[in-house]
């Protein structure tokens, strides 16, 4: 077989090369809109807005508790002026970072010298030794990312997550009468709604939600090795615990005591695990409402203009929820090694979370992919209830759980005839389809107290649903 030549193949332009760049992954590329209000607190430029952000309150805070001889609280235009440092970052100053950064090869201390430039202008060059007083990167990164990832759960993933609980929760409690045939293993089942159905999921992925508003974003900022050694030797009579645990509080993070040289990111641990699970409960809803889909219980509303399929025009596929599965696996693969790369840290420090850190976007940006997804793709949905209805009409055979569990209630009050009554309706139904007339017989010919037979008598799979519509409830109590 004759080898194809890399001449063969034509020359083409590097795409690398391009102007604008073209992204490398999906997240900055197809699905940027669906995304981008995480860019605002875990892009790299977020990252470094937020370490000025911290860098500058250390800075205003020092002086005000004049912690050195020489400091005194900083007048309100001095204060003013070094805030706008921070809110004033845009694209014009991240390239002036990365400028310096190619020089430093090193971010946190780009980040001091990008502040220290503008010291001057303020009044404040003879102070250019406290940028970065006492600290070690790690004071400031860790603070950084809490801040950063504070900023977007509490602002954006969680505000997306609870309206799509609410949207199912809304489904909930109108289909909460719209009975339903369940299966378990897949096999015909004891009869539901459809709104206990998504209730389940409501009220799951709710307690999930709870757990991420528990969150404590824990921050330290206490040296090189947790000690306050450097703290110390320059200002031996400072409450520097004390100035510590204020300066981190003032950020509206909770303080952490002990600690090596990084903060142990024990709190990102239990925050990646909680919306992890909420990710995988949500898996769950899509694989059974595209398996609902399949069976005809939910007819999908077409998009005018869209394509189904490049070559079977009949086609309406579910892909907003299969675009959700599998954003939602990359996201738990994502936070599930961030969840146990990061409790870990060689003796007093490392490198890995430095590296791991940087995806938490990434992670987080999946998610919230996901969650868009599923609700675009649940508010393209009616439900079937004429095909919930016809499929029930032909499983009789599921009101033999009703039948047996009477018999033994019969039985215990002392109704004769009440013998084997499992064993019966296993005989009756088991690999057997059982109509209505063949199930109504059953019964009449069982011998049952007038009340009971009555009782049966009226059931059908449509109203063999217990308690269903009822406990959506529950979801109602979760809202208010």
């Amino acid at each position: 077989m004759a080898e194809t030549s890399p001449a063969s193949v034509p020359s083409r332009r590097p795409l690398a090369q391009a102007d604008p760049p073209i992204a490398l992954g999906a997240l900055d590329g197809r699905y940027r809109p669906a995304v981008a209000p995480l860019v605002e607190h875990l892009s790299e430029a977020a990252l470094n807005r937020n370490r000025i952000h911290v860098e500058v309150e250390w800075f205003i805070h020092l002086c005000a508790r004049q912690v050195l001889p020489g400091l005194s609280p900083l007048s309100s235009e001095q204060i003013e002026g070094l805030r706008r440092i921070v809110a004033d970052f845009d694209a014009v100053a991240v390239a002036e970072l990365a400028e310096i950064e190619a020089v430093t090869v090193h971010d946190v201390k780009a980040v001091e010298y990008f502040i220290g430039r503008r010291l001057a202008d303020l009044g404040l060059e003879h102070l250019k030794p406290l940028v970065h007083f006492a600290c070690t990167s790690e004071d400031i990164n860790n603070l950084a990312y809490a801040v950063g990832v504070r900023d977007a759960v509490v602002g954006v993933w969680a505000p997306a997550a609870q309206e799509l609980v609410g949207q199912i929760r809304n489904m909930a409690e109108t289909s909460s009468q719209v009975s339903m045939l369940s299966r378990t293993h897949g096999q015909p089942a004891t009869p539901t709604t459809l709104g206990k159905e998504l209730a389940v999921f409501t009220h799951r992925l709710g307690r999930q939600l709870e757990r991420v508003r528990a969150t404590q974003f824990l921050g330290k900022i206490n040296g090189a090795t947790g000690t306050y050694a450097a703290h110390v030797s320059a200002a031996p009579t400072a409450d520097w615990q004390d100035i510590s645990r204020t300066f981190v509080e003032g950020l509206g993070l909770t303080w952490n005591p002990l600690t090596t040289q990084i903060e142990s990111h024990d709190w990102q641990a239990e925050l990646y695990a909680d919306v992890a699970r909420f990710n995988r409960i949500l898996h769950n809803l899509c694989t059974d409402i595209w398996s609902y889909i399949s069976i005809g219980f939910f007819r999908q509303v077409p998009v005018a203009g869209a394509t189904g399929s490049s070559t079977m025009p009949h086609k309406v596929n579910p892909i907003r929820f299969e675009n959700a599965e599998a954003n939602l696996e990359i996201s738990c693969s994502l936070l599930d090694t961030l969840g146990a790369t990061l409790v870990t840290s060689r003796w007093q420090r490392d490198l890995t979370d430095s590296s791991s850190q940087r995806n938490i976007g990434t992670a987080f940006g999946h998610s919230l992919l996901a969650i868009s997804n599923v609700a675009k793709g649940l508010d393209r949905l009616d439900v079937a209830e004429d095909v919930m209805a016809a499929d029930l009409e032909v499983n009789w055979e599921v009101l033999g759980e009703a039948i047996q569990t009477v018999m033994r209630a019969e039985a215990i009050a002392g109704t004769a005839g009440m013998d084997d009554p499992y064993e019966r309706l296993k005989e009756l139904t088991r690999g057997h389809r059982v109509d209505k007339q063949r199930m109504q017989a059953f019964v009449a010919e069982l011998g049952l107290s007038p009340e009971a037979e009555q009782r049966l008598a009226e059931l059908t799979p449509a109203t063999y649903t217990g308690l269903a519509s009822t406990l959506v409830g529950h979801v109602r109590a979760d809202k208010s």
